[in-house]
């Protein structure tokens, strides 16, 4: 049985092949979510009209990685003191948020974020909020660092 997180860490570019390349995770899907349109695409998310982050949606094997260890990876892969944006990528659909899908995983990721927060010399700016409708982007991003024969896309 698989479970699911979903990270916003600024472009999802990279943040998708980190996770895919975490053992015990069986998927990683880019796309939006936290916004308030419906099949939102990436030209409007761009726009910050929409108000979605570029996210990923991962599947997960609990039983070979636990949730708590995929979020303390999300502190790694990324700033979590910046604002909306990622080293040159600005705008709140660059914003760094975990949506949680149950208690539980809120829990797990509050407890993580307090952590990380006490290793950090900044305040974190990442936002933790239920999870919403994960729409996915569209196919030509998915796996778009591999398809390109790229490794990662950090500054």
């Amino acid at each position: 049985m698989t479970e699911t997180a979903t990270f916003a860490a600024g472009c999802f570019w990279g943040v998708e092949v980190d996770y895919r390349n975490t053992p015990g995770v069986t998927d990683v899907q880019v796309g939006y979510t936290g916004g308030d349109v419906d099949e939102p695409d990436y030209k409007t998310v761009c726009s910050g009209s929409t108000g979605h982050a570029e996210a990923v949606e991962v599947t997960f094997d609990p039983d070979e990685v636990s949730y708590a260890e995929l979020v303390d990876r999300f502190w790694e892969i990324h700033d979590p003191t910046q604002v909306n944006r990622q080293g040159w990528d600005v705008g709140t659909q660059y914003r760094s948020a975990i949506f949680t899908h149950s208690p539980e995983q809120a829990e797990v990721a509050a407890e993580s974020k307090a952590r990380a927060q006490a290793r950090l010399g900044r305040p974190i700016a990442t936002e933790i909020a239920p999870a919403s409708t994960f729409w996915p982007a569209e196919e030509y991003h998915q796996q778009y660092l591999v398809k390109n024969g790229r490794a990662t896309c950090r500054i």
